[in-house]
């Protein structure tokens, strides 16, 4: 007798294959830290009332613009009354009203790019004391140079047999100390790795323990008689 063959038709369906689970999309990464700015904003904030408050008490009550001169503890600290139209030392000076806007942007620009830095470098203290009064003493010549047109100078400080002629202001002192606290500041040393633990288990030192006579051909081989 032939056998018959089962139609393909009585075969029951299987189960469906299972759908691909969707991948999922990477995490972003965290932000990196930034700086806690307060401490430079206050540091700003004194240095620009100081030095724009002693400058109004020269030039509007003093009248050092009009007197000039006036000594103090000479020679060691005089006042002595200077407009300076450029930078420090009365480099680029100018009586050209475009110099004076230029300048005052250079400074604006170095104030934001310093800010900036900070805040994105998550600086210390150092630097951030060192930063706002860099920023603090530009910001108070700024001021100078849109109401006066010019940047008030009227420290002077000399030596017996020396006259200085050179003038400055807070705001003077205020960059050139930030400046040297951001060169000379102490650069954060890199967090150290924890070392990977260990998986519990025999200690490496201690080799396994061996059987007697496995090693030992003398064990075993030869019998007394």
């Amino acid at each position: 007798m032939q056998h018959e063959l089962p139609f393909e038709t009585d075969k029951k369906p299987g189960p469906p294959p299972p759908r691909p689970r969707p991948r999922r999309a990477p995490r972003k990464p965290a932000p990196p830290p930034r700086g806690d700015m307060r401490l430079t904003a206050w540091i700003v904030a004194a240095v620009v009332a100081i030095d724009q408050l002693l400058k109004y008490w020269v030039v509007h009550v003093l009248r050092l613009d009009q007197l000039r001169n006036l000594d103090v503890l000479p020679p060691w600290l005089n006042l002595r009354m200077a407009w300076n139209q450029g930078v420090n030392f009365g480099l680029m000076a100018s009586e050209q009203d475009l110099t004076r806007w230029i300048l005052i942007g250079v400074a604006v620009a170095i104030c934001v790019w310093v800010w900036i830095w900070l805040w994105r470098s998550d600086a210390g203290r150092v630097a951030r004391i060192a930063g706002g009064l860099l920023i603090g003493g530009a910001i108070g010549n700024v001021i100078d140079r849109v109401i006066y047109g010019a940047v008030a100078d009227f420290l002077n400080m000399s030596l017996p047999g020396w006259q200085n002629p050179y003038s400055f202001n807070i705001a003077d002192i205020s960059i050139f100390a930030g400046a040297i606290g951001l060169v000379l500041m102490p650069q954060k040393k890199p967090a150290a790795k924890k070392p990977a633990r260990k998986s519990p288990g025999k200690p490496a030192g201690k080799p396994p323990a061996r059987t007697r006579g496995a090693d030992n051909p003398r064990d075993g081989g030869e019998k007394s008689g």
